[in-house]
């Protein structure tokens, strides 16, 4: 008996570190799943080849939902994404051409917490530069360093990952801050601050905000400016939060101590080179939701919005149902 094709747009890396072999069998079990056989991120010449007779397309946060790939889509009806982000889909394009897009649910709230953490007390005991010295043959000076407890965190976002950063704060002894200008914070132990408040009196300010038109380059050179000489800046969210030529400066003029990212304007979201490869930086290729846990998360979530459309039902993470007018079409057999 036929059945409906699925499609994935994952290269060979993506596919074993961002989707997994279990959510791969699981979509067999309900369609033919077909992957990209470039072994490339693939363009919008790539997605128009490869999409005819495809009503369903399960695309990584490398291959963009091309306006002009959705006018050449005719046998597509949704376009899932296996991420959160779906800033370089182009929903209004696919909603013109009456297709479904969807966006999976954060699965890297924990994952994303501890390495912020972890950078935190990084940056605050040198254990980068010490490993550094000792990696070269080197023997490095004994650094005074600064513990959790006791500290201050400035959470910029208060959003699922800033709440569980502030229960870990709690629970190391911090004092924590938020600021976001969307929430009414009312929880014992969380104080909510003006921004410049936070980051005049925070020993650790971390970024959480989401990336729009509107935080573009909120982390500034005033912004850096505010905070004291002796506090870190870590990045969690996206690249485009942060002036990186203002860090720059910021981090040569030791206005802060330091700085710890997962993600900057480099491809892929990773970090900019003239800024990870610092001594004072400690950085990491945008991995904060990459273990397990998080991306088989991401991953069955469209596995379940697989299910639900081939059963006729709008899946969870839809964001255009209104306008998804092909959706009729898989109600019937291929």
């Amino acid at each position: 008996m036929s059945r409906h094709k699925v499609f994935l747009t994952h290269t060979p890396h993506m596919l074993d570190n961002y989707y997994g072999p279990r959510a791969v069998a699981a979509l067999r079990e309900m369609a033919d799943v077909v992957v990209n056989p470039t072994g490339e991120a693939m363009d919008e010449a790539a997605l128009i080849a490869h999409a005819q007779g495809v009503p369903i397309i399960v695309s990584d946060r490398l291959t963009p939902g091309y306006a002009g790939f959705f006018r050449k889509a005719p046998d597509l009806v949704a376009f899932l994404r296996c991420a959160v982000d779906i800033r370089n889909v182009d929903v209004e394009a696919a909603s013109a051409e009456g297709i479904l897009a969807t966006r999976a649910t954060p699965g890297f709230i924990a994952s994303v917490s501890e390495l912020g953490f972890g950078m935190m007390i990084d940056l605050a005991r040198h254990v980068s530069a010490s490993v550094g010295h000792y990696r070269a043959g080197g023997e490095p000076m004994a650094a005074m360093g600064r513990q959790l407890q006791g500290s201050t965190i400035g959470i910029i976002g208060y959003g699922a990952i800033g709440v569980r950063m502030g229960e870990l704060a709690r629970a190391f002894g911090m004092t924590v801050l938020v600021t976001d200008p969307y929430k009414a914070v009312d929880e014992a132990g969380i104080r909510q601050v003006p921004f410049e408040t936070l980051l005049a009196e925070s020993d650790f300010v971390v970024c959480l905000v989401v990336a729009t038109e509107a935080t573009e380059n909120l982390m500034d050179a005033r912004a850096f400016a505010r905070m004291k000489p002796s506090a870190f800046f870590v990045n969690l969210s996206r690249g485009n939060l942060v002036d990186e030529a203002a860090l720059q400066e910021a981090l040569d003029a030791k206005r802060i101590a330091g700085a710890a990212m997962d993600v900057g304007r480099a491809p892929d979201q990773k970090p900019s080179l003239f800024l990870a490869s610092r001594n004072d930086v400690v950085a990491t290729p945008h991995t904060g939701g990459l273990t397990p846990a998080a991306i088989e998360h991401q991953a069955f979530d469209t596995v379940a919005q697989v299910k639900a459309l081939l059963a006729g039902e709008i899946p969870p993470g839809a964001v255009n149902t209104e306008a998804a007018t092909r959706l009729d079409r898989l109600r019937t057999k291929p």
